[in-house]
C-alpha cells in the first residue's frame, strides 16, 4: 500500500468532500512504512514536527487553518531532507551511493507532493489529508 495526500473542503451541511487530484500532480505521499520510517522518524520528530510524526500512529487530517503550519513544518523538514533519507537507508540492507541517492530523490517527491497539494489546500481554503 501506498500513502495518499487528497485535498478536501469542508461542506457546509457538515463532513468534507474530498477533491480529485488535478491532472498533472500526484497523490503519492510514500509507501505505507513510511508513517514511521520517513514521516514519523527520529529525523522528524527531533525538528519538532507535530503534524507529520502524527502518521505513525495515524490518518493525518490537517483542518484548512492549520494549513499554513504545515506548510512552515514541511519547509522545515526540507532542511532536514538528506539527514531523514539516510535515516531510511540505515534500515535498509542496500547501503550503495546510488540507492542512498534514489531514498533521497523518493522522499522528495513525497514532500513535493505533499506541499502542492497543501498549497492546493491553501489557495480554496481547504485542508488535507495523508491517508
Amino acid at each position: 500500500m501506498s500513502l495518499s495526500v487528497d485535498v478536501y473542503v469542508p461542506r457546509a451541511e457538515g463532513g468534507i468532500e474530498v477533491l480529485d487530484v488535478p491532472p498533472g500532480c500526484s497523490d503519492a505521499a510514500g509507501r505505507e512504512d513510511w508513517r514511521t520510517e520517513v514521516w514519523g522518524s527520529e529525523p522528524v520528530r527531533s525538528l519538532g514536527a507535530r503534524f507529520l510524526p502524527r502518521l505513525a500512529t495515524e490518518d493525518l487530517t490537517v483542518a484548512p487553518d492549520e494549513v499554513p503550519a504545515f506548510l512552515a513544518e514541511c519547509a522545515l523538514v526540507r532542511t532536514r531532507l538528506a539527514q531523514i533519507a539516510d535515516h531510511i537507508a540505515d534500515h535498509i540492507a542496500d547501503h550503495r551511493a546510488d540507492r542512498i541517492a534514489d531514498h533521497r530523490a523518493e522522499v522528495s517527491r513525497g514532500l513535493d507532493n505533499i506541499v502542492a497539494a497543501a498549497r492546493r489546500a491553501a489557495d480554496i481554503g481547504g485542508g488535507i489529508i495523508i491517508w
